[in-house]
């Protein structure tokens, strides 16, 4: 994980020159600046992904103009700040971003000079996850006795299929739990009241409203998940371990190919203890994403003879999302989830 960091800070640190150098010409550029926003009263903040996007401009509204760091279609782990997106960055009014998510985001906020800057990281509790995040069925835990007190010994809590097959890290997704979304509702929304004194009040209704939402999703992902006996598994496999939290949330257990980050690779012996999982345990199918290769999942779901579906960690909305906004993505990844999980 620190390679892959300071290869993705590399880029980042080459641009900051060019990105100071070029600052008086691209604010100067009318609508690519920020400074048609200020003229028409809006605050113009800068949100660093699609969750963090979709949620500035819920509690926002016609107050702000929010920008977005990352593209559609670009995997946010991976992005890369351009000069244009640093002087935007500089140019802004506030910037909203999530610490440990995008280490090229991370470097810019530090560098610019800005009144208003919103870490999603410190507005909800953080937790350090592995390939697997959960409460694992122990009925289906092969490793009994002495032999499992040494597995436990040797690789931590976890039962067999633990926290040993990855070295845990601070597990940024936290927009996939519908609890800790409205957690940070609350605090970007008390941040831009902060910021823009003479609309705090809508600042604060646009909160409830979307906070009113948010409790509303968690209600049916409680009812379908959590509270419910129809399910056959409470076990599933997807591509990266970005849904540890709603795992945990919901008495699930997340079982990930690759660990926190969505470039890593898995070893063979984690692809052999998937396999033998996944028959221990009743799992019907392994999920995949949009922005990321699907080929290591549907080779495992080939071998293992599973079925494959889309469990969309929307990071980014495309013409490939079932969906259009975070709520509507949601409710298509619940309606996934339950039709694995009850699958015989």
């Amino acid at each position: 994980m620190d390679v892959m960091n300071v290869r993705r800070l590399i880029p980042t640190a080459a641009l900051s020159c060019a990105a100071l150098l070029g600052l008086t010409a691209l604010t100067a550029c009318g609508a690519e600046g920020s400074g048609d926003g200020r003229k028409d009263g809006r605050l113009d903040v800068v949100a660093s992904f699609y969750p963090l996007q979709f949620l500035t401009e819920q509690i926002g509204g016609d107050h702000v103009a929010v920008t977005a760091l990352t593209k559609p279609g670009v995997e946010p782990h991976d992005l890369e700040i351009s000069a244009r997106q640093t002087a935007k960055l500089n140019d802004a009014d506030a910037v909203v971003y999530l610490k440990g998510l995008q280490p090229a985001v991370d470097a810019a906020v530090a560098q610019a000079d800005l009144k208003t800057k919103i870490d999603a990281s410190t507005l909800t509790s953080m937790e350090k996850h592995g390939n697997e995040v959960g409460g694992h069925a122990a009925a289906h835990d092969h490793t009994t006795g002495a032999e499992g007190e040494q597995g436990d010994e040797a690789g931590g809590s976890g039962g067999e299929h633990g926290h040993r097959h990855s070295e845990a890290g601070d597990d940024p997704h936290i927009w996939l739990d519908p609890v800790k979304y409205a957690e940070v509702a609350k605090g970007v929304g008390a941040a831009l009241a902060k910021a823009d004194p003479a609309h705090a009040a809508d600042y604060r209704k646009n909160t409830d409203t979307l906070v009113g939402r948010l409790g509303a999703l968690d209600k049916e992902y409680a009812a379908a998940l959590k509270n419910s006996t129809a399910l056959t598994s409470r076990v599933f496999i997807t591509t990266h371990a970005a849904f540890g939290y709603l795992a945990e949330r919901y008495g699930l257990t997340e079982e990930a190919i690759n660990g926190l980050d969505p470039d890593s690779e898995p070893s063979p012996a984690r692809i052999r203890d998937l396999q033998k999982m996944a028959k221990a345990d009743g799992v019907t199918t392994v999920f995949y994403e949009t922005l990321v290769s699907d080929k290591t999942a549907k080779t495992l779901a080939s071998d293992a003879s599973l079925k494959t579906d889309v469990l969309d960690p929307l990071e980014g909305i495309t013409d490939r999302s079932r969906g259009t906004d975070y709520f509507s993505v949601m409710r298509s990844n619940l309606t996934a989830l339950t039709t694995a999980l009850t699958a015989k």
